[in-house]
């Protein structure tokens, strides 16, 4: 309150003279005039001047080395009664304790008409600042133990509830997905292999039986021609297992793939019949004879086709 009495009764005076002597007058003030270490302090500097003046924007921070400078505020401007007033605000520190003085500011200014430049001084400005009083001789004191905050019935209910609806919406969705995995098909691979390479492999598999060299002629002689009447029915769509020779070779002469082997498929046929039939035992070289028509009847016969994989749909 003091210092607010202070600055208005130095404005007053300033005014009385700076304004008859040179229609400007500058006045630097603080907001109080006693500040704790690192408090922010608003510094002001009013300038006050007639229409016809022309001031210079004051630049004060090489007056204000003595404190720290925080910011700087926009400056703001009224004007009453042919008087403009500006008022140039900065926020400052100060870090130790001690009484602090700004000095005076110098603000530049021109008269209308005139280029000759002219010096308006404030006033110097006086403010403490100290540290926190500290008593000691005063009684240390524990540090306060940490509240305990009793407990509520209803915020505990709240909070069962939420756990117990989380856990229902994990269970929910648990069984959801259990069960649309359970009704998904699972889909099996069935790899189809084409006729001449299954009918190949058989034959290769009963030459390495040596049925024929252990006296089973008759066997060696069924399972080959098993195996060729197998290759018909599977490449030419023939029911081949069903019929005779003769029912055979009217149905393979239908086939315009077939042409080409008919001729040593009768003859392997017909010597197969003889054995099964007629009782009849080849020489060895009949035998061996036998193994390799069967391949060339195959291997006469054989398409592009490659290994097919399809997929198969399981319910689990």
């Amino acid at each position: 309150m003091v210092s607010r009495v202070i600055k208005y009764i130095a404005l007053l005076i300033l005014l009385s003279i700076n304004l008859s002597a040179q229609s400007v007058s500058v006045l630097a003030s603080v907001d109080s005039s006693d500040y704790l270490v690192g408090d922010y302090i608003n510094y002001t500097l009013e300038i006050r001047a007639e229409k016809n003046i022309q001031i210079v924007t004051p630049f004060i921070r090489d007056s204000l080395k003595k404190v720290e400078i925080i910011k700087e505020l926009p400056p703001q401007s009224v004007e009453n009664d042919g008087i403009k007033s500006s008022n140039f605000v900065y926020i400052i520190s100060f870090y130790d304790s001690a009484s602090v003085t700004i000095p005076p500011i110098a603000i530049r200014y021109k008269v209308q008409g005139s280029d000759e430049e002219k010096i308006a001084l404030s006033n110097p400005v006086t403010f403490s600042v100290h540290t926190v009083q500290v008593e000691q001789q005063a009684e240390i004191k524990d540090v306060k133990e940490p509240l305990t905050i009793p407990l509520d019935w209803k915020f505990i209910l709240l909070i069962s509830l939420i756990v117990l609806l989380i856990l229902a919406a994990v269970y929910y969705f648990y069984r959801r997905y259990k069960k649309k995995k359970t009704e998904q098909p699972v889909k099996k691979k069935i790899i189809r292999i084409p006729a001449h390479v299954r009918a190949l492999t058989a034959l290769d598999n009963l030459e390495n039986e040596k049925l024929w060299q252990k006296g089973l002629v008759k066997e060696y002689h069924s399972n080959i021609t098993g195996i060729i009447r197998g290759y018909f029915e599977e490449r030419f769509n023939l029911a081949a297992l069903e019929l005779t020779t003769s029912e055979q070779m009217q149905q393979l002469k239908k086939v315009p793939s077939a042409e080409n082997i008919l001729s040593i498929t009768n003859e392997f046929l017909n010597n197969a019949d003889l054995v099964k039939f007629a009782k009849f035992i080849p020489l060895p070289s009949v035998n061996e004879a036998m193994m390799k028509q069967a391949k060339e009847i195959v291997n006469n016969t054989i398409t592009s086709q490659a290994v097919q994989v399809e997929e198969e749909v399981q319910n689990v």
